[in-house]
């Protein structure tokens, strides 16, 4: 965090699809290393493994960087599988037929009693998948509020909220994963923008995977603006932008964008904020490429 007088304070924010530390084929990789590049305030991961009865990646990174967990939600139960004894190339290997252009991953989750999860053939280990919140910065406050229920999708979804103060100004931070749009996200939308209405008039932040492209998510939370454009997925050949930074209020957009590091299949997103007598201003852009028009099957 660092002051810029008349500007405001600055506030560096990132948010990080993690794919559970590991590839399509379930190779690890450094998921702290990743996250020392962002070198942000407020980190919000989503897809963070903790197995059963062990620390998890959240607190791993925490630990790693001098962070704290400010608070993380359980989304859902699963299976993570030891690596494949015989990876082919790239991130991870590719399923045709009817699933055409999705990916074949390391993580199975279990759907809360609906149904059988999808069989694991490697030996796997049980545990949580996550979404988290760490901070650098004192939390007064931290909240989690639960999204309602998406069609087909095997995890419960959460908005993670925290309260810091930067330079004397009060500030929200929330972070998210939402279900696709397939899925009736919509619903999830909705509610988010009901949940988060109270915050719009101080200085706000949203950060998250929105399995959504950015004009179509400020059309859905009106008073949001997104604070730095540029494609996230898939992170071996960024075409479309489902990670978002969004800002409301009495923040301002100052530059960032997605950061090219290997490991998940999304790119992290970092985003440099102005916080008091920041006003508005337009999202910073990495590239000038357009969104798309079409739902690829992101997770």
């Amino acid at each position: 965090m660092s002051t810029n007088g008349e500007r405001g304070a600055g506030l560096v924010v990132a948010t990080y699809n993690i794919h559970a530390g590991v590839d399509g084929w379930g190779r690890p990789f450094d998921v702290a290393d990743r996250c020392r590049q962002l070198d942000a305030d407020i980190l919000v991961l989503q897809e963070c493994w903790a197995p059963d009865d062990e620390e998890g990646i959240a607190e791993q990174v925490a630990a790693a960087l001098g962070y704290a967990v400010a608070a993380t939600a359980a989304l859902a139960r699963g299976r993570l599988a030891e690596p494949d004894p015989a990876p082919g190339a790239g991130w991870g290997p590719v399923r045709w037929g009817r699933d055409r252009g999705r990916l074949a991953e390391a993580i199975r989750l279990d759907d809360a009693g609906r149904r059988s999860a999808r069989r694991v053939t490697r030996p796997a280990v049980r545990g949580r998948w996550q979404l988290a919140v760490l901070s650098r910065l004192p939390v007064t406050r931290s909240r989690i509020h639960p999204l309602p229920r998406a069609a087909n999708d095997p995890a419960a979804r959460a908005v993670v909220t925290v309260d810091v103060t930067v330079g004397g100004t009060a500030v929200t931070v929330s972070g998210v994963h939402l279900a696709h749009l397939r899925q009736r996200s919509l619903r999830q939308l909705r509610d988010l923008r009901r949940h988060l209405a109270p915050h719009r008039g101080g200085a706000a932040v949203l950060c998250g995977d929105m399995n959504l492209w950015g004009p179509a998510v400020e059309a859905a939370l009106p008073g949001w603006r997104r604070a730095v454009v540029g494609p996230t997925w898939p992170a071996w050949r960024p075409r479309h932008q489902i990670d978002h930074v969004l800002v409301a209020g009495d923040v301002a957009p100052a530059g960032g964008g997605p950061v090219p590091v290997a490991g998940s299949d999304h790119l992290p997103l970092r985003a440099e904020l102005l916080v008091g007598r920041a006003g508005g201003g337009p999202p910073g852009s990495t590239d000038g490429r357009s969104e798309p028009d079409r739902d690829r099957g992101e997770r």
